[in-house]
């Protein structure tokens, strides 16, 4: 099968097209055949090593961390899906590569696309809607009347937080360039500032929940906009030890995360507020969950642009240069 292989870590220069041996299907496995993936910041940290230390993947390794796709083949264990099935997934951060023609995901990693849902719009969502909703139902618990800060709004995840928040009941604060003011009021953001012209620690106070996909200062920022008891959960920010313990880190590495949280955790404490890391996860039931927020039109999926299958070295080069007006960048294979 034809795919995208990352050969060294690095920059663009250590990525290329080549033929890839087809993937092989375990007992639980479900071999999908690829009709578009979506394109993610991740895929450029991952491919220039940002990860390495708690993510060894072998080299060469196939890139891509969002499908789309009609399966061609289940493992005799499989009970979830059959073939001819239309599915989305992001696979498990060990068995990424969609990138290429077929895949195999374990079945419990894999949903059925929502009915509303083309190809492309639907590649456009596994990563950024199961980061939302692991931010903002499973840790944050948002409830009704709750104050909500999701940043870059008009961007993959943000688009998708902040409609998630607003279908919880929250009232939303997005932050977004003077461009994107239009797009993050229709996507529900009750409060819309422009970074260009406006400090968001000024206009905001009292919030119970930020999501953070930006890191650094704004990470620092973001924890004195939060109530007494708030929390904010971030993508972008340093891991923290909760994160070292659930990957299984050993010692060394442990301490590492422990040290690089230190000073955002010491200022979370002395504002009387929580830090925390957010690595997502795959799941299949956390998908479904969402169909009816998406068939229902609650969640809907913004997509930038569809590249060729050909050109996912351009679709990267796109992201990584912050050409995307709002929302996903998607290949296509068909």
């Amino acid at each position: 099968m034809k795919a995208f292989m990352v050969e060294k870590y690095g920059d663009q220069a250590g990525m290329r097209a080549a033929e890839a041996p087809d993937p092989q299907v375990g007992a639980d496995d479900v071999l999908v055949k690829i009709h578009a993936a979506g394109v993610n910041p991740l895929d450029l940290r991952i491919r220039n090593g940002d990860f390495k230390t708690f993510l060894p993947y072998r080299l060469p390794l196939i890139l891509g961390n969002d499908l789309a796709g009609t399966v061609v083949r289940v493992g005799p264990s499989v009970t979830r899906f059959a073939v001819g099935d239309e599915v989305y997934a992001r696979p498990d951060k060990d068995r990424i590569g969609t990138f290429a023609e077929l895949i195999a995901v374990h079945q419990e990693d894999l949903a059925p696309i929502p009915a509303t849902l083309t190809m492309t719009e639907a590649a456009s969502l596994p990563l950024v809607a199961l980061t939302a909703w692991q931010a903002l139902v499973e840790r944050a618990r948002v409830q009704p009347g709750q104050k909500v800060l999701v940043h870059a709004g008009a961007g993959g995840l943000g688009s998708i937080a902040v409609q998630l928040a607003k279908a919880l009941g929250a009232h939303v604060a997005t932050t977004v360039s003077t461009a994107k003011v239009d797009l993050a009021r229709d996507l529900g953001a009750d409060v819309v500032i422009d970074y260009r012209t406006q400090d968001f620690e000024e206009v905001l106070n009292g919030y119970d929940v930020v999501l953070d996909s930006l890191g650094g200062e704004n990470l620092a920022q973001s924890l004195r906009v939060l109530k007494p008891g708030g929390t904010a959960i971030s993508v972008a920010g340093p891991p923290d030890p909760a994160f070292a313990r659930e990957l299984g880190a050993n010692p060394v590495l442990r301490l590492a995360m422990t040290a690089l949280s230190s000073k955002t955790r010491r200022q979370a404490k002395r504002l009387g507020v929580t830090y925390s890391f957010l690595f997502m996860k795959a799941s299949g039931d956390q998908l479904r969950e969402l169909t009816p927020l998406i068939d229902t039109g609650k969640v809907r999926p913004v997509v930038d642009r569809a590249f060729p299958f050909d050109e996912t070295l351009q679709a990267m080069e796109y992201v990584e240069k912050g050409r995307a007006k709002a929302g996903k960048v998607v290949v296509s294979m068909t």
